[in-house]
């Protein structure tokens, strides 16, 4: 199969749940066959490699250390097909004995669907899923670990695309990953922790950029957490579809109960990628006012939004020596005088390291404008005390449902960063002393306006003028003289 192929093979599966289950519960459904499905073909191409390595031995090819998962007997795809009622009981069945016997790596893999009510979920509907998703063999021999990888996340692109504004919960755009992801610059055997990983794009994404450059992208150590069930889930099938098997993602409220602890505190990291929730209003705050792991370092946010405590949990989740991170927000963040405070002591840690202001309409049907904020534990000598500001709201593409970032806008966005200089209307580098005077405000355009910008090219336009006039006027005079000069020695 061709990879477009692949990609309308399993989007068909959806179609058989239209009009019956709402879009946004898709995944709770198709993710969990598909990867059951993969599984099992690929138990199979195991099975058969090693039969043939032995010239016939069916013990031999039954033996754990020749297949990556276990299936025990009664739990494969073919046993399930068989089936024609009580589907979704078998099903059910099928799911426990594998994450059962396979539980140090597929505990609770399979979500909570509910695949045994019979008004949502009929026999028939679901036979015609599993004979969908018979038609293919999904073994790595025909469909890789990379192919399959991007076909998957084909398929959480589209259920974004049909369940609406809700799909942020689970899917940043990808264009946004990118940039972060190159900003964030991830090196080998470096960790990488997503607080509120969804599907854990992010974290994927950062493993996928250094297989393209030629590193060696496994020795990388991926940590996330999620708080919702199904789509821990996913992101755990999304690590082992693409074939990773070094990563670590914990279900759980990070805020209430951070699963990632080291010697009774926070666990650190080298980088963290987050696109956090934004502005939650029902969160422990009595609880964070004494938080036992120390991440107040900088106050208590208000009950009404959890903003200032997801990101005080990321900068105490950053190592000292390497520890940096790229988080996605609204731009509340940089001006809400309910946060002054701790915005101030923020800037006066020296900790934040860039602010870069994004265009519209970047998540699924909301016209919203982002930030990234860029903060380093250790900031280099000539970035101490100063913020980069950057206001590339004008760097977009814009589209029907949902904008994106071109090539183009990445790259120029990225250099400004890297180059860490001046460039009228678009980036300027500000004093934490000039920052703290403007009442720690972190609002972009205060800094950046792209007003000024064409206020500044106008007058560029003026000058030029006016030089060419006066340029002109030089050379009439020159020219004059010259015939003055030729007249008199004729």
């Amino acid at each position: 199969m061709s990879l477009n192929d692949l990609e309308s093979y399993l989007w068909g599966a959806a179609v058989y749940l239209r009009g019956v289950i709402d879009a946004g519960d898709y995944k709770q459904f198709i993710f969990p066959l598909l990867f059951f499905k993969r599984i099992c073909d690929v138990y199979d191409e195991e099975y058969q490699i090693a039969l043939d390595d032995s010239n016939g031995d069916l013990d031999y090819a039954t033996f754990a250390e020749n297949h990556r998962f276990q299936i025990p007997n009664g739990a494969h795809w073919n046993d399930v097909r068989n089936v024609t009622v009580n589907v979704g009981l078998h099903l059910n069945k099928a799911f426990h004995e594998i994450e059962r016997v396979n539980a140090l790596q597929l505990q609770h893999i399979f979500g909570d669907a509910e695949w045994t009510n019979k008004e949502r979920l009929p026999d028939n509907m679901l036979c015609n899923l599993i004979e969908h998703f018979s038609q293919k063999n999904l073994n790595v021999n025909s469909v890789p670990n990379d192919m399959l990888g991007e076909a998957y996340e084909y398929l959480i692109r589209k259920f974004a695309d049909d369940s609406g504004h809700t799909a942020a919960e689970f899917y940043t755009n990808r264009t946004v990953v990118q940039l972060m992801s190159l900003i964030a610059d991830p090196q080998e055997k470096e960790s990488i922790y997503d607080p509120t990983c969804g599907s854990g794009g992010l974290l994927l994404n950062c493993a996928m950029m250094l297989k393209n450059k030629g590193k060696e992208y496994r020795t990388l150590r991926l940590y996330g957490q999620e708080i919702n069930l199904i789509t821990s889930s996913i992101a755990r099938m999304n690590m082992l579809l693409h074939g990773f098997e070094e990563f670590n993602i914990e279900r759980g409220d990070t805020l209430k109960n951070p699963r990632f602890i080291h010697l009774d505190t926070i666990r650190q990291f080298d980088v963290v990628l987050a696109n956090p929730p934004y502005s939650v209003k029902s969160w422990e705050q009595q609880t964070f006012m004494n938080d036992p792991f120390g991440r107040n370092i900088w106050g208590t946010p208000p009950q009404g939004c959890a903003d200032y405590a997801f990101q005080q949990h990321i900068m105490k989740s950053m190592n000292d020596r390497s520890g940096r991170c790229v988080v996605l927000w609204p731009h509340g963040i940089l001006f809400r005088d309910a946060e002054k405070n701790m915005r101030e002591a923020m800037i006066k840690s020296d900790c934040v390291d860039t602010i870069i202001g994004l265009g519209a309409n970047l998540f699924y049907n909301s016209p919203m404008e982002a930030c990234l904020l860029i903060c380093r534990m250790n900031k280099n000598t000539e970035r101490k005390g100063k913020i980069l500001f950057i206001n590339a709201t004008d760097e977009v593409k814009h589209e029907k449902k949902t904008s994106r970032l071109e090539n183009k806008h990445i790259q120029k966005i990225f250099m400004a960063y890297r180059n860490y200089k001046n460039i009228p209307g678009f980036a300027r580098v500000v004093s934490i002393e000039d920052i703290l005077h403007n009442n720690a405000t972190l609002s972009i355009p205060l800094y950046v306006s792209r007003h000024q910008a064409k206020q500044e090219e106008n007058i560029s336009l003026q000058k030029a003028i006016t030089q060419w006039k006066k340029s002109s006027e030089a050379l009439h005079l020159s020219m004059e003289k010259l015939f003055e000069t030729l007249e008199e020695k004729l």
